[in-house]
């Protein structure tokens, strides 16, 4: 991603931090995934939330120390007000700040789709190298192909920026990640449409 890119993407999800969390339904269909997902771990598992936003829906709903990363300084501001003492990364999912095989589930939830398409399989690269063998991620897809930016995203005056290469390509870019694809489920999106998510599985 461009550095113009990733500011603009950074302020506007700075901008749009306390309208998004009073829009953005806390519950929902896709917290229930979360829900399976825990329930599949072991007991002292460690969680990375990748985009955990005000950590309303992914972080609230994860184990006590799941570490929340999100771009974003404002959404970290937020989900620390939310969930006092959770430990929170403010970087780059390109780049995770997160040793190798460290931990057992990352989550994704509506982050992945904000880096322009041609890096995600270097995205899914990472989520593979910080997590344990047969460690799972559960993420958002676009199903779609393409990108698109609206110029002034919830009245932020800021644009937001989304991009894809589609469903079948994100499930290929996932197996040679080293995934293997466990699920796929459409599900009731918290701004009110319909998103699809995976579950995918590390090799052993």
């Amino acid at each position: 991603m461009s550095d113009q890119r990733r500011r603009r993407v950074r302020e506007a999800w700075d901008a749009v931090a306390d309208d998004y969390a009073r829009v953005r339904n806390p519950d929902g269909p896709d917290t229930a995934l979360l829900d399976e997902l825990v329930a599949d771990l072991p007991d002292d598992a460690t969680v990375l939330d990748v985009g955990c936003g005000d950590g309303a829906r992914t972080l609230a709903n994860l184990p006590a120390g799941t570490v929340g990363l999100d771009f974003s300084r404002v959404q970290l501001e937020l989900a620390r007000d939310r969930i006092p003492g959770a430990p929170l990364l403010q970087a780059d999912m390109t780049a995770l700040p997160v040793a190798d095989d460290s931990v057992d589930a990352v989550t994704a939830y509506h982050s992945v789709f904000h880096v322009p398409r041609e890096e995600h399989p270097g995205v899914y690269r990472e989520f593979a190298r910080v997590l344990r063998p047969g460690g799972r991620v559960l993420l958002t897809v676009g199903r779609g192909s393409g990108s698109s930016t609206a110029s002034d995203w919830l009245r932020s005056g800021h644009p937001m920026f989304w991009s894809t290469p589609g469903r079948a390509t994100t499930l290929d870019q996932l197996r040679e990640a080293g995934f293997e694809v466990v699920w796929e489920r459409l599900v009731d999106d918290p701004l009110g449409s319909e998103a699809l998510f995976v579950l995918a599985e590390l090799s052993r």
